[in-house]
């Protein structure tokens, strides 16, 4: 199958878990035998155009005027026209049996190429504006982006999400038939986070060279991801466990008042952060950590949790969104009340003070990653939903032909219409 993907973000450019997810579905899909052609924005370290792990990677420029990112519609407009403008260079020699849209930044260019191609639209909704603000759309802005995701909905013959919290959640914003939306969770490369033990143990000399618990929160500084609940709990922690450290890897738009809260809180000196971290030296910071936090207030799936797990570290996290789907309490982490300092304070606590329970939290987790979260199986299982567009597709474009012959005859008066022919 020829899959042409779309999406506002690929490696090595990478803001958050979406560029890395589609990445790996990509390098998987074709090792189960499928063409895939992706089209995402420029990254001054990477070719223009290429073939990368077996994929090929066209990258395009920003066209002039620059727009800044803060103005967000805009510069997603601008984003789509060049996505259109590099996708349709790559048909010259690639015709796509299915679009993949990952996410609503892409839905101009998905709705566009669809049109010229024929092919159907398979939207993957990563997350939802609503989501994000807790089921409030608070200005224009936010109600534009719903309105876009809504209409990516629409316009896709199949939609998937990445846990049933999602679909759940996308069925009933955009009133889409259940029957259209497919769940496939976000996958993991068991061997990609594997770390090596002499750089564990260096990460670990050098962020807690006391050795004192070594706590680590890795994700967007956005308030739906919730730090501001692991500082809030640590003065209590701190007490219990003195010298007790965390590290914050990750950027975003929150992180000064972050920094602020801990000043206030006055921990500072014990929170490290350490800004944007490439996979690598995530596995080994998580390795080297006590305990991975993933306090979300709204997580659609919560990938740093099988990151996490996968380097080997004891989970705590938010019981919400889809979290809760792959981390059963007291089997495979534990979990706590979404932005209760106190109870993630207690289930931090309790870790730390039972070295049997993190090493079988650990143990579970790790089966249950090699059971139903590989990227081979993720591929199988998206590969199958792109089958599925297609034939309903074909089914139901044929239906319409049949239809339509006799109203398209009497509407125009034009037997060429059937025929094949021009008389214009």
């Amino acid at each position: 199958m020829n899959v042409l993907m779309l999406s506002w973000e690929y490696p090595p450019l990478v803001v958050g878990g979406l560029g890395r997810h589609v990445h790996a579905l990509a390098t998987g899909l074709v090792r189960e035998g499928h063409s895939v052609v992706v089209v995402s924005r420029d990254h001054p370290d990477a070719p223009a155009d290429a073939v990368v792990e077996g994929v090929r990677v066209v990258r395009v420029a920003e066209d002039p005027p620059l727009v800044p990112f803060e103005e967000l519609l805009a510069w997603v407009m601008a984003l789509n026209h060049g996505l259109v403008r590099a996708a349709l260079g790559a048909l010259e020699d690639f015709t796509p049996d299915v679009i993949h849209a990952h996410d609503w930044l892409v839905a101009h260019a998905a709705k566009t190429l669809k049109d010229h191609t024929g092919a159907p639209v398979v939207a993957t909704v990563h997350a939802t504006e609503a989501g994000r603000h807790q089921g409030f759309l608070p200005g224009p802005v936010n109600r534009a982006v719903h309105s876009v995701e809504w209409w990516l909905t629409y316009e896709a013959r199949r939609v998937i999400t990445c846990s049933q919290y999602m679909h759940d959640q996308v069925v009933d914003l955009f009133a889409l038939p259940p029957a259209k939306v497919d769940v496939v969770p976000n996958g993991i490369d068991l061997e990609h986070w594997a770390a090596d033990p002499t750089q564990v143990g260096a990460m670990r000399a050098h962020l807690s060279p006391g050795g004192a618990p070594l706590l680590l929160f890795a994700g967007r500084l956005e308030y739906e991801k919730g730090v501001q609940t692991v500082l809030a709990a640590l003065p209590r922690l701190r007490r219990r466990h003195p010298g007790l450290r965390l590290v914050v890897a990750g950027v975003g738009t929150h992180e000064d008042e972050l920094r602020a809260l801990a000043r206030t809180l006055r921990v500072s000196r014990a929170v490290t952060f350490m800004g944007f971290l490439e996979p690598a030296d995530l596995a080994v910071l998580a390795a080297a950590a006590d305990c991975a936090l993933v306090p979300s207030i709204y997580e659609p799936f919560g990938m740093v949790a099988l990151e996490c797990a996968a380097a080997g570290t004891p989970l705590v996290v938010a019981d919400t969104g889809g979290l809760r789907e792959f981390v059963d309490h007291d089997t495979t982490g534990l979990r706590f009340a979404p932005g209760d300092h106190a109870a993630l304070a207690g289930a931090v606590t309790r870790l730390l003070g039972d070295d049997v329970l993190a090493q079988r939290l650990v143990r579970e987790a790790r089966t249950l990653l090699a059971l139903r979260y590989t990227w081979a199986a993720i591929a199988r299982r998206t590969a199958a939903v792109f089958a599925q567009a297609v034939r309903e597709e074909r089914s139901l474009r044929a239906g319409f032909v049949a239809e339509a012959k006799v109203p398209l005859r009497v509407l125009y008066g034009r037997s060429d219409l059937l025929s094949g022919t021009d008389q214009a």
